[in-house]
């Protein structure tokens, strides 16, 4: 990635699918935004507004029917490889390996990564205390509660150390105080110079974490900006209200 170079770049992103009676279903409809190393970009909307799909592309995941996007310069339909190395994500549903420990899935995905295994080692041993897991670093996944899984999914995402971060829902489901401390592990990814993409529903995330936010509806880009680039468009008091004056117009 070419210093000063966007983390994340997003240009004229379309996404068709078929909806299965003929009629085609535009779900990301010429979306465009950028995110920059150490910097958390929200991405707000209602249900099927495109977010999931957006982050799907990013992820090479889903290929794009048209328009381009690229993680840390690396193209996500002429390199798929690349991205995968520069990103870690992770969803509200991302899965976990039932037989495998935290630990041992953390292993298991920096040999995928092709990590060194002394420094596999250290790594892993370093976001077990990193997200607090000694208690159960060491036990079945599948024998975890939701907010532990979830831990061991932050671990696993970044375990190869990548530049940029996807998080769509991470807190979905989880107590609050698991959910805080994913908070602050985005807070923490962000000191370190991460650019983070966060997909929430929750307008006190999005207070509290968000450098700029991209708010989107119906698979279109309604307006980006800063909390108070907002608040200043549409005249509200808060960034919910914000919000509904814009996909409510």
């Amino acid at each position: 990635m070419n210093p000063g170079a966007p983390a994340v770049e997003v240009n004229g992103l379309v996404k068709v699918f078929d909806a299965g009676d003929g009629a085609a279903v535009r779900a990301v409809d010429g979306v465009s935004f950028a995110c920059a190393p150490g910097e958390v970009l929200g991405l707000l909307g209602p249900n099927g507004a495109g977010k999931t799909t957006t982050l799907r592309i990013l992820a090479t995941i889903l290929r794009p029917t048209a328009g381009s996007a690229s993680v840390a310069g690396h193209d996500v339909v002429a390199d798929p490889d690349g991205v995968r190395r520069a990103l870690g994500y992770v969803s509200a549903s991302t899965g976990v390996y039932e037989r495998l420990t935290g630990r041992e899935t953390l292993l298991y995905y920096g040999r995928l990564h092709g990590m060194d295994e002394a420094r596999l080692a250290a790594r892993a041993e370093e976001l077990v205390r990193f997200l607090e897991m000694e208690g159960f670093a060491d036990r079945m996944a599948g024998r975890l509660s939701s907010g532990q899984r979830q831990k061991v999914s932050l671990a696993r995402a970044i375990v190869h150390d990548p530049p940029v971060l996807i998080l769509d829902e991470p807190t979905a489901n989880l107590d609050v105080l698991v959910a805080r401390n994913v908070l602050e592990f985005v807070e923490r990814s962000r000191a370190s110079g991460r650019a983070v993409l966060l997909s929430t529903h929750l307008f006190h995330e999005a207070e509290r974490l968000c450098d700029r936010i991209v708010v989107i509806h119906r698979g279109q880009v309604l307006a980006a900006g800063r909390r108070d680039e907002l608040l200043a468009r549409t005249g509200a008091g808060n960034l919910e209200d914000a919000f509904f004056a814009l996909v409510r117009p």
